[in-house]
């Protein structure tokens, strides 16, 4: 079908992306109830720009190349923070005030994205980051906070995510990565998801169209950002009901129905967003021939188990077990289910998805304290000969009651 799924490819022209508006920005109410706005609030109907428009955006500074290689010590091996389709990210630093490049340590911290020449991702996905990044302001989108364009160098700088992406701490193994959490997993799902859901809205009408675990970043309290919006695209406006693009993405967690014609809808992100939360779930990549066969293909794999509350926990990550209820695990599989269904009309929104993820951390959270309820009854109290004593000496007043302590001191 002359698909390229295997890796990232290049993204259409983005003379046909972006808003007349320069920025957008909205919060947790907001998504909740845009759904109830009148007509005019959603009428935004995304205007093309130029290039020297997208470049002039009043939320983004114009870095020099010479102040990115300062702040990065010129980029030296050891401060490349990963490696991707685009180029290599490096850590730096600048002044939080000026944004002149800092010593190292001092300022804020940054990730300087640069653009490998060679690459076959170029100028279109570069000036794709610049136009969506440049005009949405979100909690759960990353922050772009410049660029560099000088001769042939394209450099772009973000914000610092210190916890790095959501797909080092599912699948590396290491004494850095330990398995994230039952409830820390849930509250990634539902930050990305609110990200998605923010750009789908009314006001935005964007798909991002290449939702992966590799693109969630997760801040130094495991709060979930999208970044990398070079395949991102404007959605349909008027009364049609989908974008027609060459299929780009990446294999494994594509829609099929956009696979199969190149139709581009909200859907197609809500597919992905299944895929990614099954990966949670699972603990396994969407694609991986290391799997016994049969297995090489997460969702093939997991579908039949998703559904069935006596055999999901098949499909749970072992490394989870005792963390969640079986009530909890097996409606968010459920929600995995419906959002891969192969008919996309069937799938729920990026809106649908935040309540319920909402609604099943509220169910986590509340079955954990009960469990923790039951277990402090049921476990007998230890007292040291030394505290028995005391107990007989002091009167009752002079125990203080307990008090619940902060996790990290401040």
């Amino acid at each position: 079908m002359g698909m390229c799924l295997s890796s990232r490819v290049k993204a259409e022209s983005p003379s046909h992306t972006g808003f007349n508006s320069r920025s957008v920005s909205t919060n947790d109410k907001d998504l909740r109830s845009s759904s109830g706005k009148d007509s005019s609030s959603s009428s935004l109907v995304p205007i093309p720009r130029t290039e020297g428009e997208i470049l002039q955006s009043p939320n983004l500074k114009s870095f020099n190349l010479s102040d990115l290689k300062m702040a990065t010590r010129n980029f030296r091996p050891d401060s490349v923070l990963g490696e991707g389709g685009f180029g290599s990210v490096f850590k730096g630093w600048i002044d939080e005030n000026s944004f002149a490049a800092a010593r190292p340590g001092t300022g804020i911290v940054i990730a300087v994205k640069r653009l490998n020449q060679e690459s076959f991702q170029g100028h279109r996905e570069w000036l794709a980051e610049v136009n969506y990044l440049g005009q949405f302001c979100h909690p759960n989108l990353v922050r772009l906070i410049g660029y560099c364009l000088e001769d042939e160098h394209r450099l772009l700088v973000y914000e610092f995510m210190p916890r790095g992406s959501l797909e080092n701490h599912l699948f590396r193994r290491g004494s850095y990565f330990q398995p994230l959490s039952w409830s820390l997993r849930l509250k990634v799902a539902l930050g990305a998801a609110k990200g998605l859901a923010f750009l789908h809205s009314a006001e935005t009408k964007v798909i991002y169209r290449d939702f992966k675990t590799s693109n969630i970043l997760l801040d130094s309290n495991y709060n979930a950002k999208l970044s990398d919006f070079g395949l991102a695209k404007d959605g349909p406006t008027g009364d049609k009901s989908h974008v027609s693009t060459r299929v780009m993405g990446t294999y494994g967690y594509a829609a099929p129905e956009y696979m199969a014609t190149g139709h581009l809808t909200a859907k197609s992100d809500v597919y992905s967003f299944g895929v990614v939360l099954l990966e949670m779930l699972s603990g396994r990549r969407a694609i991986d021939k290391n799997r016994p066969t049969g297995e090489h293909n997460l969702v093939e794999w997991a579908k039949p188990y998703l559904n069935n509350k006596r055999k999901v926990f098949r499909v749970l990550d072992n490394r989870l077990e005792g963390q969640y209820s079986m009530d909890v695990a097996h409606k968010a599989a459920s929600l995995a289910l419906r959002c891969i269904c192969m008919d996309p009309r069937f799938r729920p929104t990026m809106e649908e998805v935040v309540t319920e993820l909402e609604q099943l951390q509220g169910s986590s959270k509340e079955s954990e304290r009960v469990g923790n309820n039951a277990s402090n009854k049921s476990r007998p109290r230890r007292h040291s000969a030394d505290d028995a004593g005391n107990r007989r000496k002091a009167p009752i007043a002079a125990y203080p009651r307990p008090s619940a302590s902060p996790l990290f001191a401040k």
